[in-house]
C-alpha cells in the first residue's frame, strides 16, 4: 500500500485500538471504577465529541458549501438535523442499557444485560466511526480543505476518549458476573463499529462526492444527540456536575488544540 493508504488504514484503526485498549483495564481493576473518576471520564468524552463536531465536521462543511454564499449553512444544517434524527430512531427502536442505567431503553426485549450494554456503546459508537470515515473521505477528495493530518487529529482525539469508554463497558461487564476475558471481547467488540462505519461512510462518499457537506454535518448531529442524551446525563446525575465540567472543558480544549495545531 502507498502512504496514503496506510494513512487511512491506521487512521481508521486507531480510534478502535483506543477502545481495545480501554477495554483492557477490567484485568488489572479488582473493583468497579470510582465513581469521580468515571464521571469525569464521561465529561471528557463528551468535551472531545462537541469539540470534534464543531472544528472537524461542521465548520468544514460549511467551508465546503461556500458557493451556496449566504444558504452555505443549509447542507450543515440539514445533515446536523438528519443525523439527531437517525440517532433518535436508533436509540428508540434498539434494546439497550447504558452503563450506569438501571432502567433498559428502547423496545422490551429478552435480551441478556451483558448485550444491552454492549448494544449502548455500540449504538454511540456508529457516529463516532462515521466522522471519522468522512474526515478521511475529505481527505481522499481533490479539492478538499481537510489534510492528512487533519483527519489523523481527530482519528487520535477520539481515540483518546475511546480509551476510558473501553474501561466504562469493560468493568461494569465484569460486575454482571462475566469472565475478565469475555467482558474484554465485549468491551472490544463494541468498538469494531466504528471502522465498519467509517468505510462505509468512505464508500458513499466516494459514489456521491457532493454528499460530503451532508455527511460531515449528519456525523456532527449524531455525535452531538449522544453526548446530550446520554453522556451528559450520566455524568452530572444526582446534581454533581463539577467533576463533570472539569472533564469536559479537558476534552474540548484537547480536541480543539488536536484540531487546530495539526490541521
Amino acid at each position: 500500500m502507498n502512504s496514503i493508504n496506510w494513512t487511512v488504514f491506521w487512521g481508521l484503526l486507531i480510534p478502535f485500538l483506543g477502545t481495545a485498549f480501554g477495554s483492557t483495564c477490567v484485568f488489572f481493576m479488582k473493583k468497579a471504577m470510582n465513581d469521580a473518576v468515571q464521571r469525569a471520564l464521561l465529561g471528557f468524552a463528551a468535551g472531545v465529541m462537541i469539540a470534534a463536531s464543531v472544528w472537524s465536521l461542521l465548520i468544514p462543511a460549511m467551508e465546503m458549501s461556500e458557493n451556496l454564499e449566504r444558504l452555505a449553512f443549509l447542507p450543515a444544517l440539514t445533515g446536523f438535523a438528519l443525523g439527531v434524527l437517525f440517532l433518535f430512531i436508533l436509540d428508540k427502536i434498539t434494546p439497550h442499557l447504558h452503563a450506569l442505567a438501571k432502567t433498559p431503553e428502547g423496545p422490551a426485549s429478552n435480551l441478556s444485560r451483558t448485550m444491552m450494554l454492549v448494544f449502548a456503546v455500540t449504538l454511540h459508537n456508529i457516529p463516532e466511526g462515521m466522522a471519522v470515515g468522512v474526515v478521511f473521505a475529505s481527505m481522499l477528495s481533490d479539492g478538499i480543505q481537510i489534510g492528512a493530518t487533519g483527519a489523523l487529529a481527530l482519528s487520535i482525539g477520539i481515540a483518546i476518549q475511546n480509551f476510558p469508554e473501553g474501561a466504562i463497558i469493560s468493568m461494569p461487564l465484569r460486575s454482571e458476573g462475566n469472565s475478565k476475558f469475555k467482558s474484554f471481547i465485549y468491551g472490544t467488540l463494541s468498538g469494531a463499529v466504528e471502522p465498519v462505519a467509517a468505510v462505509i461512510t468512505i464508500l458513499l462518499t466516494g459514489l456521491v462526492l457532493p454528499l460530503l457537506p451532508y455527511l460531515l454535518s449528519f456525523a456532527a448531529g449524531a455525535m452531538v444527540y449522544v453526548v446530550v442524551e446520554e453522556l451528559l446525563p450520566e455524568a452530572s446525575r444526582d446534581d454533581k456536575t463539577d467533576i463533570c465540567t472539569i472533564g469536559f472543558a479537558a476534552g474540548f480544549a484537547l480536541m480543539m488544540v488536536l484540531d487546530v495545531a495539526l490541521g
